[in-house]
C-alpha cells in the first residue's frame, strides 16, 4: 500500500517527513483532522523495525488523537509525531531540529511528550517553536493526569460489571509500569486494589513492588492472569487474535494507545467473549485534557477534575454499546464522528 493510499484509508489531512542527518533526525508528523481545532498529539521516540512500521504507528496514533479529543469534548484536532531511532541517541540538537519542523506547520500541529520523550525535550523543542506543551514552564509531565483518568475509567467499568465502582478488593494486572502505569498503580494501591505487574524493566518492577506490593507476571501470564481488570499501559496492538483466547479477566482498561491490533476484528472478538473493553482513546484522554488545560491557562486541579469525569464518559460509551448491540469501540467512534460532523457543519455555515 502506498503512502497516499494509507493516508486515504485513515482519512488524514497531511503527513510531513522530516530529516536532518547532522543530528540523526528522521521523523514523521501526521495531521489527521483539524475540524475541531489544531491537531495536538505527543512526539514518540522509538526504534522501529522499519519505516513502514513507523508510518503505520503515526497514522494510527494521530487518528486516535482526533477521536480522543472529540469524545472528550475538547476543541482540538488529532495529530502525532514519531522520531525513528534508539532513544539513547536523543540530544538537544535533535529536539531543536524537530522543533523547527513543527514550527514550519504554523500551528496546525502542537506537540507534547510521549514515549521516550520528556519535559526537558519539550523545553528544547520550545527553543524553536511555541507550538509545544508540557514543557518545564507549562503543565509538565502529563502521566499523573492520564493515569487519574484511567483509574476513574476502570472504576466505571467495575460499576457496570459488578455494580460498584469500588476498587478495594479488586485485582488489577498492569502491563507497563513506567510513567502512566506507575501512577495508575499508585492510585489503585491507595484505593485498596491488589496489583499484578508485567514489564520488561526489572528496575521499574522493583520500584512498584517495593512501593505498592503485589506480584510479578512473566510473558503471557499477563493475559492469563486471574484478575478483575487487565490494564495495558505500554505498547499497542497487544490485544489480538493470539492473545484474546488467553484472557480471563472480564475487563480490559488501560493507558496504552491502539490496544487492539485491529479495532473491528478484535473489538468483535472481545464482545463475543463477554469482555468489556474501555476504548483506549476514551479512557486515556487525561493527558490530552492536561495539555488542553495548559493551552487555556487552567490549573492542574482543573485538569485532574476534568480527567475524573472520564468515569462518566466510559460508562456512557459502554451503555451505548449495550443499547445499540455493538462494540464499545464502534460506539465511541460514532460519538466522535457525530461531534466532528456537527461542528464541521456549523463552521461551514459561517465561512
Amino acid at each position: 500500500m502506498s503512502i497516499f493510499e494509507q493516508l486515504s484509508s485513515y482519512d488524514h489531512e497531511q503527513i510531513l517527513f522530516c530529516r536532518n542527518d547532522d543530528v540523526g533526525l528522521r521523523a514523521i508528523i501526521a495531521v489527521h483532522n483539524t475540524t475541531l481545532g489544531p491537531a495536538l498529539g505527543g512526539c514518540r521516540l522509538y526504534d522501529y523495525a522499519s519505516e513502514a512500521d513507523a508510518v503505520r504507528d503515526v497514522l494510527r496514533l494521530s487518528r486516535g488523537m482526533t477521536y480522543k479529543a472529540a469524545v472528550a469534548g475538547l476543541d482540538l484536532g488529532g495529530g502525532k509525531s514519531v522520531i525513528i531511532g534508539d532513544p539513547a541517541m536523543k540530544s538537544e540538537a535533535m529536539m531543536r531540529a524537530f522543533g523547527r519542523h513543527v514550527q514550519s506547520l504554523g500551528g496546525r500541529y502542537i506537540t507534547a511528550e510521549d514515549m521516550n520523550t520528556s519535559v526537558e525535550d519539550m523545553d528544547n523543542i520550545r527553543r524553536e517553536t511555541k507550538w509545544v506543551t508540557g514543557s518545564g514552564g507549562g503543565s509538565g509531565d502529563p502521566s499523573p493526569v492520564t493515569a487519574w483518568g484511567v483509574y476513574h475509567g476502570i472504576r466505571a467499568c467495575l460499576e457496570v460489571i459488578y455494580g460498584s465502582p469500588d476498587v478495594a478488593g479488586r485485582t488489577v494486572a498492569i502491563q507497563g509500569v513506567g510513567n502512566v502505569g506507575y501512577y495508575l498503580a499508585k492510585y489503585l494501591h491507595a484505593g485498596g486494589a491488589s496489583l499484578l505487574y508485567a514489564d520488561i524493566s526489572q528496575k521499574r518492577i522493583s520500584r512498584v513492588v517495593e512501593e505498592f506490593g503485589g506480584a510479578v507476571l512473566e510473558g503471557d501470564e499477563f493475559y492469563r492472569a486471574n484478575c478483575d481488570v487487565i490494564a495495558p499501559c505500554a505498547i499497542g496492538g497487544i490485544i489480538n487474535t493470539r492473545t484474546i483466547p488467553m484472557i480471563k479477566a472480564p475487563i480490559i482498561a488501560g493507558g496504552a494507545n491502539n490496544v487492539l491490533d485491529d479495532e473491528t476484528r478484535d473489538g468483535e472478538a472481545l464482545s463475543e467473549r463477554g469482555i468489556t473493553y474501555a476504548p483506549d482513546y476514551v479512557i486515556n484522554a487525561g493527558g490530552l485534557i492536561n495539555v488542553c488545560a495548559e493551552l487555556k491557562g487552567q490549573s492542574h486541579d482543573k485538569a485532574m477534575s476534568d480527567a475524573a469525569a472520564i468515569f462518566n464518559t466510559v460508562k456512557r460509551i459502554i451503555n451505548k454499546a449495550k443499547s445499540e448491540g455493538t462494540t464499545t469501540i464502534r460506539a465511541a467512534n460514532k460519538v466522535a464522528e457525530e461531534r466532528m460532523e456537527s461542528v464541521g457543519r456549523l463552521k461551514r455555515l459561517y465561512v
